[in-house]
């Protein structure tokens, strides 16, 4: 549960297997159930890609083809983690390991080390800021605290693509990564860092996966006792993976290939820290016989949010960009995105707040709101803002919910009260759990109306408010749940990092709002030099700056407001202008030359030698709108057309009688009915788009492969006002 989704009224578990498949559509049910040979799950954003894998580790255990304890399912962040093993525990698969890759390689690191190293494991630091201070010190090199973050951030991207201090220099040149240190500087503080951390016998959290994948290729005991253990893995977010990370991943699975991956190319975010697409786009030539299912049905936001999204992507450039995949909202039509200018940095912040505030009095929860910017320092500004308006807020990135010392101490009254509740004398004038749970909680600082202002007092309020929504949502879907149900639920989703909703507005980075979402977002500071930023030069770092806000455009449901300041303070020389993203897409900007889409519909792929067949063929099954209504198509003659029969045709009528003629030769020298050259719809559909390439060709739909590789020449020909070719006899 995002800390932004609506309330789950904690669903029960489904009866069956099959059950489980309830309510998926055709790409997210064959994710389901291909469970068996590779399977690569292309997923854009707000396709319900956690729904669909989940469900597939579900339908696995609950059909007992995969046994829970055999399974590991691998992701980036502890939140995404959690949500998964709360999502598995409601589908009846509890069992089942969802770890981070630093979680899972660390058990296995402790577990281990007696055996392959013996001893105790070294202590492993939280923070390596102070290491690298004292390494500076011991070289003589002063680093002021901006120095000291940019030197540690390299040494952990020198340490997740395997880098050893002597090949830092050359490996930053060959990568293009601008040092924010001279680089024999910065090889110099690494190896005096590892030394260090030598010495003081600890560790950091990238040598958790070096020491792990050292152990398990040299001890091949060891590996095979995992892989025991882990026969099938799923790991989401594989357009992050580091180098590092793909070669534990490939030491955890030996030989076998009982793998699902699931990414976006058009979502990696991360190359600053080691992640690459590169993995997920080549997991194909890896596993050639890998099934390949795309998921383009975008559930999350309004047509017009999509349309924006997309509308991003199509000046994108770049392997990444060659893969993208076009969305195709599922949601009822909603507002346009709105672009606001602002004369300085406070009054686009006091806009903000404005709008806000009226949004809240219209009925939308704080807690459905969001506030996105390019760095953290944009936050402050943000943050006055919404106090001076009376509007909650809450940072993104703070300390994990359940770890909070006010979520902590709550968690131990309510168990108090739970067991010893009878001679609680707050609990005796209230019956039902909800009543229950404000009255142990106005104990610890709940008042029914949040405290005036901001800092840490608010926050504490929303972190006990949140708990008193979690007891109503559970009473409601629990009848006749007792304070001590209340309380085992609490402890489950503890264990499972399973987080309440907070309702306060949402001030978070563009990099931290990955894998949210909300009713509302507003994508502040959309100006040149910091979207993108003034240090991305290259055209890599432009476009991933392209692809940065793409992940802020996809998080908004329903409302978009994009703004930008013409200046930094009220007063300032207005030089800014709105990011070059916005070209063509805002009202009144010039549109930059797009592209056609290169990451297709959806559908699935399977590759050679999977169940579907020896040859690579391809099912589309991407939802088909017209393209002149915008209707969803259903009929299969409206659906070749690409819009509905009554709405109006720009066909050539000439190119559809030079087409009529073309095809009753064809079906003459082959003896077969007409329509088995191409159906008149087919003709309709070509002479209506008129395609001047192959690409364009291929696309219509009744134009397959068969048919295009033994007809497209002379289509093309025709369409293009020449003589077609004779034609080939036969297939």
């Amino acid at each position: 549960m995002t800390a932004a989704t609506h309330s789950t009224l904690f669903p029960q578990a489904p009866d069956t297997a099959d059950a489980v498949l309830d309510g998926l559509d055709p790409e997210q049910r064959e994710v389901a159930t291909a469970l068996h040979g590779p399977v690569c799950v292309l997923a854009g954003a707000g396709t319900g890609k956690t729904r669909a894998i989940t469900h597939r580790i579900a339908y696995g255990v609950r059909a007992g083809i995969l046994q829970p304890s055999s399974v590991l399912a691998v992701t980036f962040t502890n939140r995404a983690a959690g949500e998964m093993r709360g999502r598995l525990r409601q589908l009846g698969a509890g069992g089942v390991q969802a770890r981070t890759f630093h979680s899972a390689a660390l058990r296995q690191l402790q577990y281990f080390w007696p055996k392959a190293v013996g001893g105790g494991l070294p202590r492993l630091i939280d923070r390596k800021i102070q290491l690298v201070a004292d390494a500076a010190a011991a070289c003589r090199i002063r680093l002021d605290r901006g120095e000291l973050r940019d030197v540690t951030a390299e040494i952990e991207w020198s340490k997740v693509t395997q880098t050893v201090p002597a090949d830092y220099a050359a490996a930053a040149a060959k990568t293009g990564r601008l040092s924010p240190r001279d680089p024999a500087e910065i090889a110099q503080l690494y190896a005096t860092y590892e030394d260090l951390k030598r010495d003081r016998a600890v560790i950091d959290f990238e040598d958790v996966l070096l020491l792990t994948v050292a152990i398990l290729q040299d001890r091949h005991d060891i590996a095979e006792q995992v892989r025991s253990q882990y026969q099938h893995f799923v790991v989401d977010e594989y357009q992050d993976v580091s180098p590092l990370q793909q070669r534990l991943l490939e030491l955890w699975l030996g030989e076998r290939d009982s793998l699902c991956v699931v990414g976006d190319a058009s979502q990696t975010i991360y190359s600053f820290t080691g992640a690459t697409p590169d993995h997920l786009l080549d997991f194909r030539t890896r596993h050639p016989g890998a099934t390949v299912v795309k998921l383009v049905r975008d559930y999350r936001s309004s047509p017009q949010v999509v349309h924006l999204a997309n509308g991003l992507l199509s000046q994108a450039r770049g392997r990444a960009a060659d893969h993208r995949l076009e969305l195709i909202s599922q949601r009822a039509p909603g507002p346009e995105p709105v672009y606001a200018e602002y004369t300085d940095e406070p009054a686009e912040a006091e806009g903000a707040a404005r709008r806000i505030r009226d949004l809240i009095a219209s009925g939308i929860p704080a807690g459905e709101i969001a506030i996105l910017f390019r760095t953290n320092s944009q936050s402050e500004i943000y943050e006055q803002a919404l106090a001076d308006a009376g509007v909650p807020y809450q940072l993104r990135g703070a300390e994990r919910f359940f770890d909070r010392p006010e979520v902590r101490k709550a968690g131990a009254a309510l168990r108090a009260a739970a067991r010893f509740g009878a001679n609680d004398s707050l609990l005796d004038d209230v019956v039902d759990l909800p009543s229950q749970v404000r009255a142990v909680l106005s104990g610890e600082g709940w008042t029914s109306q949040p405290p005036a202002g901001s800092g840490a007092v608010r926050e504490r309020w929303e972190s006990l408010a949140a708990l008193v929504h979690l007891a109503q949502d559970f009473a409601a879907a629990k009848q006749g749940a007792t304070l001590g149900d209340l309380v085992a639920e609490l402890d489950e989703r503890a264990s499972a990092q399973h987080a309440p909703t907070v309702q306060g507005v949402t001030l978070a980075s563009l990099h931290s709002a990955k894998g949210l979402e909300w009713d509302v977002v507003f994508l502040v500071g959309v100006a040149e030099g910091m979207m993108p930023i003034t240090y991305a030069k290259t055209d890599e770092q432009i476009e991933e700056e392209r692809r940065l806000l793409y992940v802020g455009v996809t998080r908004a449901r329903e409302h978009l407001l994009v703004s930008w300041a013409l200046s930094r303070s009220p007063g300032g020389r207005p030089n800014r202008r709105p990011s070059r993203f916005l070209d063509g897409l805002r009202p009144g900007s010039v549109a930059t030359a797009g592209r056609s889409a290169g990451g297709g519909p959806g559908g699935i792929e399977r590759g050679i030698g999977s169940s579907g067949g020896t040859a690579v063929r391809r099912t589309s099954r991407t939802p088909a709108r017209c393209r002149v209504c915008g209707r969803t198509l259903t009929d299969a003659g409206e659906m070749k057309l690409m819009r509905c029969e009554d709405c109006p045709s720009d066909m050539d009528e000439g190119l559809y009688e030079r087409l009529r003629e073309w095809r009753a030769v064809q079906a003459q020298r082959s003896g077969q009915p007409a329509f088995c050259v191409f159906t008149d719809k087919t003709l309709m559909a070509i002479a209506e788009a008129a395609p001047d390439d192959e690409g364009e060709l291929a696309r219509i739909p009744g134009v397959g492969v068969r048919k295009f590789n033994r007809f497209g020449a002379d289509v093309l020909a025709i369409c293009a006002g020449q003589e077609p070719a004779e034609g080939r006899e036969g297939d």
